[in-house]
C-alpha cells in the first residue's frame, strides 16, 4: 500500500469518537517525537513551519516550505500530509510534482484569497482542485480547507459565492457545506471548514457527506469529543508549536533569573 493509500484508508471506517488525530510537526525533531508516540500519520501546519523558519504565517517562500516538508518526511516512516496554503501560485502539475518530490502524500489547499483577504470563487477554486486531482491521480490525499469561518468580514460583504452568507454562523455553515460539496465533487478526499464552531460539526458532517477535518484548540473540545460531534480527522494548526514555544520561553525566563 502506498503512503497516500494508507493515509486515505485512515479516513474511513472510523467509529464515532475515534477520529484520525494528526499532530502537526514544525520540524524533523517534532515529527520524530510524534511518530515515536505512535501516531499513524502527521500533518504539517504552515503557520508552525513558517514560525520555525522565521517567517510570519503566509510569508514563507514556496521553496523553503517544500524543503521543510522534505526534512520532515525524511525523518519519519509514517505518512505526512503538508499544509501548502493556497498552492503558492503554482500550476497544478508543478504543485503536485513538488509535493511528491518533498515526500508528502497529502496536502491542505485553502480557498481563502490571501491577496484580497476575501474568499476565492468556489466554482473556479473547484475547477483548480480538479486539475490538482487530475495531476496527482491517487497519489495525494487532498484536504480542501474552507475559510468562511476565518474570513467572516469577507462573508459579511457577500464575497463567498455571490449569495452573501453574512457573518451569522448558521449561514456560514450553509456556505461551508455548499463549498465543500463542490470541492468533494472536484476530487477532494476530505473537507476542512477551519475554525467552525464545534456545535455546528454535526450539521457540517451530515451536509458534506465526506470526511470532515476539525481544528482542535487548547480551550476547546478534545479530539475524542470532536469525533463524537462528527469529525473524521482532527488537526491542530500551529497550536502544538505554540505550546512548545511557550515551554521554551518559560525555560528562557528561568535561565535569565538563575
Amino acid at each position: 500500500m502506498t503512503g497516500a493509500a494508507a493515509l486515505r484508508a485512515l479516513h474511513h471506517g472510523r467509529a464515532p469518537g475515534d477520529p484520525l488525530v494528526l499532530p502537526g510537526p514544525w520540524d524533523a525533531a517534532a515529527a520524530r517525537a510524534f511518530a515515536a508516540a505512535g501516531f499513524p500519520a502527521l500533518a504539517t501546519p504552515s503557520a508552525g513551519v513558517a514560525a520555525s523558519l522565521g517567517y510570519r504565517d503566509g510569508e514563507t517562500p514556496a521553496g523553503e516550505m517544500f524543503a521543510a516538508v522534505a526534512r520532515i518526511t525524511r525523518a519519519v516512516d509514517v505518512p505526512v500530509t503538508a499544509d501548502v496554503e493556497d498552492g503558492y501560485g503554482l500550476a497544478p502539475g508543478e504543485l503536485v510534482e513538488r509535493l511528491l518530490e518533498a515526500g508528502a502524500v497529502g496536502c491542505n489547499l485553502e480557498d481563502g484569497d490571501r491577496a484580497t483577504g476575501g474568499l476565492k470563487d468556489p466554482e473556479r477554486h473547484a475547477d483548480w482542485l480538479a486539475e490538482v486531482r487530475a495531476a496527482a491521480g491517487d497519489g495525494l490525499v487532498i484536504n480542501a480547507r474552507v475559510d468562511v469561518f476565518v474570513r467572516k468580514e469577507a462573508a459579511a460583504r457577500g464575497d463567498t459565492s455571490g449569495r452573501g452568507a453574512g457573518a451569522d454562523p448558521e449561514r456560514l455553515a450553509e456556505e461551508a457545506v455548499a463549498r465543500g460539496r463542490r470541492y468533494a465533487v472536484a476530487g477532494a478526499d476530505c473537507v476542512y471548514p477551519i475554525a467552525a464552531p464545534p456545535r455546528l460539526l454535526p450539521r457540517l458532517a451530515a451536509g458534506l457527506g465526506t470526511p470532515l477535518n476539525a481544528l482542535a484548540k487548547p480551550d476547546g473540545p478534545s479530539p475524542r469529543e470532536l469525533g463524537e460531534l462528527g469529525a473524521t480527522r482532527v488537526t491542530f494548526g500551529p497550536g502544538l508549536f505554540r505550546q512548545a514555544l511557550a515551554a521554551v520561553e518559560d525555560i528562557a525566563e528561568r535561565l535569565r533569573q538563575a
